[in-house]
């Protein structure tokens, strides 16, 4: 072997950090953990994915959460623990997850920059799964 030839050192820089794939507003966060409180029993955290639906093809989920299933993208934010499901996570980079009251209606709202179309009921959406090269960092 080449003594010239340069190894790899067998020291590795520290990897890092990966954007979140969800964030959640202090409103979101603060609301996400009153629910939890007031819950028929206790769970770690909050699910979240996209399902196939709705008259624009997606449709956000979100649901209470006893701990990750296999290959969730765990998130801790604003002391709420998030469980994205695998098969959403493309879906879902770079959303922030914001709760909104208004005069006729309070409801979690989803800001996605992978949303391309959404419906005029503003119950579903299309969403494009992001590029993971252009979130890395």
């Amino acid at each position: 072997m080449d003594a010239s030839i340069q190894q790899p050192s067998a020291e590795r820089r520290p990897r890092r950090p990966r954007p979140k794939v969800v964030s959640l507003t202090d409103r979101a966060a603060e609301r996400v953990r009153e629910i939890l409180t007031k819950a028929e029993r206790p769970y770690a955290g909050l699910r979240v994915g996209v399902k196939n639906g709705g008259c624009a093809g997606q449709e956000y989920v979100l649901a209470y959460a006893d701990g990750p299933e296999p290959l969730d993208e765990v998130v801790e934010d604003k002391g709420v623990t998030i469980y994205v499901e695998p098969k959403s996570i493309l879906f879902l980079i770079g959303s922030e997850i914001d709760y909104e009251v208004d005069k006729l209606a309070t409801r979690f709202v989803f800001r996605n920059p992978n949303e391309t179309d959404a419906c005029g009921c503003g119950e579903s959406v299309t969403i494009a799964p992001a590029d993971p090269e252009a979130h890395s960092g």
